[in-house]
């Protein structure tokens, strides 16, 4: 049976699973759907457009599917989607979409962390881990298994790539290629995000071939586009070399390099 606080405010047009927990003082507007299993705590805001999966945890204060906030948001009807098993923390806040993607995506098994916004029409896939005051502009898109340290401000319609690793307080204006580890003033590659892919499974090999590819695109002294055509004819394209590959083919800012 749905467990729902006194206090709450449910619109009669959300939608909630049976089992759903509801703490005091939090509002659910109407055109909310959430799945079983969820628990929101209290003082939170689930806003209209807002679509939790299951056991998706909403701490104290978050506040998700909110307009965005763009200038040219007409008004139009979109959505903020959270995956299954998604823990938002407190104070976090994540607009819904524009008329541009239509939904905002955080996947599933991602952490967004205390005070971190994410904007409209983002797309973030699984696993994704997003610490303290990380602010992410609109569309930006990020892969599986990122983890982006705290007080991060990123541009709009930057891309990072997965498994890639950022340092906390940095500034991030152009995409982060896929297994990287980045940091500095101002951003640079620092490496291979090696110990975070050890400690994901990925085989030596798989690792070592990684390696090698970073090197012709950080630490060769070529530019991009000389250094996939050295990776191209000289490494064999492993599907995660391909994954950098197809990366670097869809950039529309760059890469930080």
């Amino acid at each position: 049976m749905t467990d729902i606080h006194q206090t709450a405010i449910v619109s009669p047009g959300a939608e909630l699973a049976d089992d759903v927990i509801v703490g005091p003082y939090t509002i659910i507007e109407e055109n909310v759907q959430v799945g079983s299993g969820s628990k929101i705590a209290s003082s939170a805001l689930i806003a209209s457009g807002a679509r939790l999966g299951e056991n998706v945890t909403v701490a104290h204060g978050a506040v998700i599917g909110t307009v965005p906030q763009d200038l040219k948001f007409g008004g139009e009807d979109s959505t903020a989607v959270i995956g299954d098993d998604t823990v938002v923390r407190e104070y976090a806040t994540i607009n819904r979409g524009t008329k541009d993607r239509g939904e905002t995506t955080i996947g599933k098994n991602c952490l967004l962390m205390a005070y971190s916004h994410t904007a409209h029409d983002c797309l973030i896939g699984d696993h994704v881990i997003l610490a303290n005051s990380v602010n992410l502009a609109g569309h930006i898109e990020i892969g599986d298994y990122a983890i982006l340290g705290g007080v991060l401000p990123i541009h709009q319609f930057v891309k990072i790539g997965m498994h890639a690793m950022i340092g906390g307080g940095f500034r991030v204006p152009q995409d982060i290629c896929p297994y990287a580890l980045a940091g500095g003033y101002p951003l640079k590659i620092m490496g291979l995000n090696a110990t975070g892919l050890k400690r994901r499974g990925f085989p030596k090999e798989t690792i070592a071939g990684l390696h090698k590819a970073f090197k012709l695109l950080f630490n060769s002294g070529l530019n991009t586009t000389q250094a996939v055509e050295r990776i191209t004819s000289e490494l064999e394209i492993t599907p995660e070399i391909q994954i950098i590959l197809d990366f670097i083919a869809q950039s529309t800012r760059g890469l930080v390099k």
